[in-house]
């Protein structure tokens, strides 16, 4: 399956392209350059390497959609994020916050960690990307809900210590049973870089694993 519309810039800075051009970021981090060339983003939750107000500027436009958790609104309010601008959404909501390119939000907790607590309600996203359900599970461990989840591509974290590790990951993926898995927040913020090889080397063999980072 063609996964050339998505790109990982760094850690979980995920951005995804449509055939018309239509450019989504979720959770924008660590950028040298300045593209501004958003047309929608999605924020999972505020840990400072997912909510970046720096860099969201540095790939927002004027008119730059955005979606974000509604558990934290004062934190993006304070921030300079509006009901204008954003849509605050919980888990399990459907919205079209950019024409063309439906979401789904899916629960992103930990089970027995403290860094990701379940009454936050953070969130993952289920995008669709043209004809391809594309889920970006944000900071999550394996929770049994997700199985269900349907989707095409799966971009899961595999670092641990904050989510998943690459076993646990790769464990979920298999109950998810996508044509393509992509590993991502590892090597960086948290994990090493043997964790994707890990990550892969345990997924069932009839589903693709991709390299982004």
């Amino acid at each position: 399956m063609d996964t050339s519309f998505i790109t990982i810039n760094t850690h979980s800075s995920i951005r995804l392209q449509n055939k018309q051009g239509a450019v989504v970021y979720v959770d924008p981090y660590g950028f040298d350059s300045e593209p501004h060339d958003a047309d929608l983003i999605l924020i999972t939750h505020t840990h400072f390497d997912h909510f970046s107000p720096e860099d969201i500027a540095k790939v927002r436009k004027p008119n730059t959609s955005f979606v974000m958790p509604a558990a934290k609104m004062v934190a993006f309010i304070e921030a300079g994020f509006t009901n204008e601008s954003a849509a605050f959404l919980v888990p399990y909501e459907h919205a079209v916050p950019y024409p063309g390119i439906p979401i789904d939000t899916v629960p992103a907790y930990n089970v027995s960690k403290k860094f990701h607590p379940k009454d936050e309600a953070w969130m993952g996203y289920v995008i669709t990307i043209d004809d391809k359900r594309v889920y970006v599970a944000g900071d999550t461990d394996d929770l049994p809900e997700n199985h269900d989840i349907e989707c095409d591509i799966a971009l899961v974290p595999v670092g641990g210590t904050y989510t998943m590790d690459a076993r646990e990951a790769a464990a979920f993926v298999n109950a998810l049973k996508p044509a393509v898995a992509i590993p991502e927040h590892y090597g960086t913020v948290a994990g090493t870089a043997e964790d994707g090889k890990t990550f892969a080397s345990l997924v069932d063999p009839s589903i693709e694993v991709v390299f982004k980072l």
